[in-house]
């Protein structure tokens, strides 16, 4: 299967989405408060999608009920928000959301603390979104795909955490979820080269404990640690050029 090589016009709007998604990922930092209920932080995230003049891209999708991903502590991926579950000092809470712009995705997550957090969250939150930054160091043209991978798990393990078993980034542009799957995982040398013009979501998520997880079997969505070991979560989405990459999606001062 082919990967798409995108246009300028293409890329023009992806990165037209992605500095919208910033701005998005900005205010629910500054939103996040103990006391608020995740239904909130989803209507809130919902609100602002929309008056920027784009379209959530998580609502409905294969059946997801929210426009942001809120998963705390323990929760590794897809934690649906509830107007009865309430954020709470201590607690980290990953935001993974995504919105569309005349017709292309852009993707990206980030994980906060909620008031004063253990040093050890704040050590697996900072080692996590620097995993991203070794991997991305890597993503550039003739390189290959599981040089990322490779580069992600080789700075979680050196830094005492665990990547998380089973999920991985992808390819993005018109769909969100677009060929190829790029591992958290992976033996430098390997997977398909680089070219510039490539789209992907690099997504590391870690885990402080053995990064084994499970589905709730309840919701279908939720993803969880087996030894409910805190998790982390940080994803922007890229574009592969000559050079190093560029960042679509990154917050000022990332």
């Amino acid at each position: 299967m082919a990967v798409t090589i995108r246009s300028a016009e293409a890329l023009k709007r992806m990165r037209e989405a992605g500095r919208k998604l910033e701005i998005v990922h900005e205010e629910l930092r500054d939103f996040l408060r103990p006391g608020l209920s995740t239904r909130e932080v989803d209507q809130r995230c919902l609100d602002l999608i929309r008056k920027l003049g784009a379209e959530p891209n998580f609502l409905a999708y294969r059946g997801f009920p929210a426009s942001v991903c809120v998963s705390i502590d323990q929760e590794v991926v897809h934690g649906i928000p509830s107007p009865t579950r309430y954020l709470e000092e201590g607690q980290i809470v990953s935001l993974d959301t995504g919105l569309i712009w005349q017709g292309y995705h852009a993707d990206a997550a980030r994980t906060w603390g909620i008031g004063k957090i253990s040093d050890e969250a704040g050590q697996l939150i900072e080692a996590t979104q620097q995993a991203f930054f070794a991997g991305i160091r890597q993503a550039r043209a003739h390189q290959h795909l599981y040089d990322i991978s490779a580069a992600i798990e080789s700075y979680a393990t050196d830094h005492g955490c665990q990547v998380v078993e089973g999920l991985s980034g992808h390819g993005i542009g018109r769909h969100l979820h677009e060929y190829p799957t790029v591992p958290n995982v992976g033996q430098k040398g390997r997977g398909m080269i680089l070219e510039a013009g490539m789209t992907f979501a690099v997504e590391p998520t870690l885990a402080l404990g053995r990064g084994e997880v499970e589905t709730d079997e309840t919701d279908g969505w939720t993803v969880r640690t087996l030894d409910q070991s805190p998790a982390a979560h940080y994803e922007n989405t890229i574009l592969i050029t000559e050079g190093e990459a560029e960042l679509l999606t990154c917050t000022k001062g990332e």
